[in-house]
């Protein structure tokens, strides 16, 4: 179900967060118009003061549908609607840029869209490059309609400020976070309340558990396909660096490959492929990847990396008596280090091109209000605010609550970078997984690929 979210983020400027990742529907993606849109080179500029809802008019917002549906983006509308008079036509299809991208070439816009970065056809990562989309920093500072408080007071801290919305570095705000989907480590509950096992706070508590668990006849670990490690790694590299690592590894700093920080990454994804489920590389593809999550609700494998959809996405699989769903941050390096869980989200934006961009913004920041976030959320798309998890229920409440509970959340993506024939993040970074989990591949021959196809995504990196 999550198949397009799979592919690689960082790529989907190039190739695009995955493609052959089967089982990641969360994150929709996009295609660039052929040809320019024609709007101006330099962002557009929003205006210093919160725009006073228009009394009356149209916008058209144009939102992707996915395994949310379309009927929630309805019941939003007609709520803004009500709240503010003006009115909206609204777009919805599975493949959105299709429906929007011929008229958009004839210069007809949406005045807002909902489409996140990592879709194969890349449309929102086109008009990010061409610097056709509107700064909306403004709308941080806009009360929500019908509310008495402010939208950046609303939102939760850092999802907006990582590059997937402050994508030009001068600290402006141009696509709007929506709705996100903690990932990490899934397992059973149940499982680990039977054997009395403690879910590791560290990599060394890790690979102790992983003995344990191979005297029983259970793999430490296994994973959906290769596709999985996006999110893994980048977690992984928080929890090894932190953020200035991380910054400097995503963007393909010289030498940044040959630091200690990278070492422990490599060696960390090295032995963990001598943990994992040796049935995982053969199942790690688009048609049988349900296969290797099966091994989890199987207690055959104690852990895979995923997101909250695998709950759905499982729901009819059959499971081991007990079966109860776990989820955890990925280990932290040394005792009382930080453990991280990345977090995906999508986005919405204002076209350069649009006409109504004062109501525009005036529709964003309606989609954090509490009605909002309540239409949203009984379809399980979670917006981006806090004590949403006060008011969730279920898995949903545990899943959410992850960053309450210790977690620190990692987001980013790698740095775009200008089309190289046969190079893109997901082959080089996490395909060799399979190969090193086979034994058909060294830890340095995966090294040094990367720092050589490294060199080639620095000196190629888009401005």
């Amino acid at each position: 179900m999550k198949k397009v979210i799979s592919i690689l983020l960082a790529t989907a400027l190039t190739a695009s967060m995955l493609a052959g990742c089967g089982g990641k529907t969360d994150a929709p993606a996009a295609e660039a118009p052929a040809e320019d849109s024609g709007q101006s080179e330099a962002p557009a500029e929003g205006g210093e003061e919160a725009a006073e809802p228009a009394a009356g008019g149209t916008i058209k917002v144009a939102a992707i549908e996915t395994a949310y549906g379309s009927e929630m983006w309805q019941e939003v509308c007609d709520a803004f609607t009500a709240e503010t008079g003006i009115a909206v036509e609204l777009i919805t299809d599975k493949n959105l840029e299709d429906v929007i991208g011929s008229s958009m070439k004839a210069g007809d816009f949406p005045d807002v869209i909902h489409l996140a970065t990592g879709r194969e056809d890349a449309l929102t990562e086109t008009f990010i490059k061409d610097k056709n989309i509107v700064d909306i920093t403004d709308v941080l500072s806009m009360t929500v309609p019908g509310e008495d408080k402010v939208v950046g007071d609303k939102i939760a801290g850092g999802f907006t400020e990582t590059a997937l919305t402050n994508p030009y570095g001068d600290g402006k705000t141009y696509l709007a976070p929506m709705f996100y989907s903690p990932c990490g480590l899934f397992y059973n509950a149940g499982l680990f309340e039977e054997k009395g096992w403690t879910v590791p706070a560290t990599w060394d508590e890790m690979w102790a558990l992983g003995d344990k668990a191979k005297a029983e006849g259970i793999s430490l670990f296994t994973y959906p396909t290769t596709g999985y490690f996006d999110a893994f790694f980048y977690a992984l590299m928080y929890s090894v660096g932190g953020a200035d690592f991380f910054n400097k590894a995503t963007s393909y700093e010289e030498g940044i490959w040959d630091t200690e920080e990278a070492k422990t990454c490599f060696d960390i994804v090295a032995k963990l492929a001598t943990y994992t489920e040796p049935t995982t590389p053969a199942q790690a593809n688009d048609q049988d990847f349900t296969k290797n999550q099966q091994l989890v609700l199987d207690n055959k494998a104690l852990f895979m990396p995923n997101g909250t959809w695998i709950v759905g996405e499982m729901a009819e699989a059959p499971r081991a008596e007990g079966f109860q769903w776990g989820m955890t941050a990925l280990p932290a390096v040394t005792a009382g280090g930080d453990g991280y869980s990345y977090t995906w989200f999508e986005q919405a934006w204002i076209p350069g091109g649009a006409v109504n961009q004062d109501a525009a913004k005036q529709f964003i920041a309606f989609l954090y209000s509490d009605k909002a976030c309540e239409i949203f959320a009984a379809k399980n798309a979670i917006q981006p605010v806090l004590g949403i998890a006060d008011k969730l229920e279920g898995d949903n409440k545990m899943f959410y609550a992850i960053y309450d509970n210790g977690a620190k959340a990692a987001m980013g993506n790698f740095a775009a970078f200008s089309p190289i024939e046969g190079l893109d993040n997901r082959t080089v970074w996490f395909d060799p997984v399979n190969s090193l989990v086979s034994g058909t591949m060294k830890q340095d021959e995966w090294v040094e690929g990367i720092k050589s196809a490294s060199d080639q995504m620095r000196a190629n990196l888009m401005q």
